[in-house]
């Protein structure tokens, strides 16, 4: 675990620090993912094909890896972020935060008390089933990552409060829906939407925090590291294995 606050030190000094996505809910891709070289992997249980059963399988598998796992919960909702946590999550990414106290629940439901919320149990695989409890409860709080996602206009206009919420690491833009909810659908490089990135990466430097994004074209890379970005993950393992998949078919209909 401390492995997750030497990531999260990283993080917050906005560091290049790139991850992938996992949504095939895969213990195989998931393990392949960890053993490339990414920083980190986000386990998406919000639009992810895994469930519960899966993510622990899958946080098994990243364990033998350098990466860091994080999971995307499906809601911003205390129970989900507990179970997670208690599974062996190192961060825990929460969707659609589009208020300071959206945030601030966020990082409460990571944090045991005095520090936040959340439920204490001794015996369970983030403490070693009960040999690291103590040095665990007492710094798991420097230690956890807790990324909120930036999806709506009002995410992007509360941008600086939601940055100024103690324990918020990364402002992540997921650009797909807030591209949607702008009314303006993957239009990720026009002026307006890059205007409302900017924004979020101001926000986040000022107040000592990341920012990050999800792409799926490796050309946008390098743009979101010039507008500011640190926290970069590039495409999943549900497209990788699509696109190897569509170039095997390609191939073998060629005449």
């Amino acid at each position: 675990m401390k492995v997750s606050g030497q990531l999260r030190s990283r993080v917050l000094a906005r560091e290049w620090v790139p991850g992938t996505w996992l949504n095939l809910g895969s213990p195989i891709t998931a393990e392949i993912a960890g053993l490339l070289g990414f920083d980190w992997v986000l386990i998406d249980h919000e639009h992810g094909a895994g469930g519960d059963d899966t993510m622990l399988a899958q946080l098994q598998a990243v364990a033998s890896t350098p990466a860091v796992p994080i999971v995307r919960i499906a809601a911003n909702e205390a129970p989900r972020f507990k179970r997670a946590l208690d599974m062996g999550a190192h961060g825990i990414m929460a969707p659609y935060v589009s208020t300071a106290a959206e945030a601030a629940a966020a990082v409460a439901a990571v944090r045991y008390p005095p520090h936040g919320t959340r439920g204490v149990a001794k015996f369970h695989r983030g403490v070693a089933f009960g040999g690291d409890f103590e040095e665990y409860y007492l710094h798991v709080h420097e230690w956890l990552l807790t990324v909120v996602q930036l999806e709506t206009p009002e995410a992007i206009k509360n941008a600086d409060d939601i940055a100024a919420v103690d324990g918020a690491d990364v402002l992540f833009v997921g650009p797909t829906d807030l591209s949607y909810n702008m009314g303006m659908r993957d239009q990720i490089e026009s002026p307006a939407f890059v205007e409302a990135l900017k924004r979020v990466v101001t926000a986040a430097k000022n107040r000592g925090k990341a920012a990050g994004i999800l792409v799926h074209n490796a050309a946008l890379v390098p743009k979101c590291r010039d507008w500011g970005f640190t926290f970069v993950a590039l495409g999943s393992d549900g497209g990788a294995v699509r696109a190897g998949l569509q170039q095997f078919h390609t191939a073998l209909r060629a005449k």
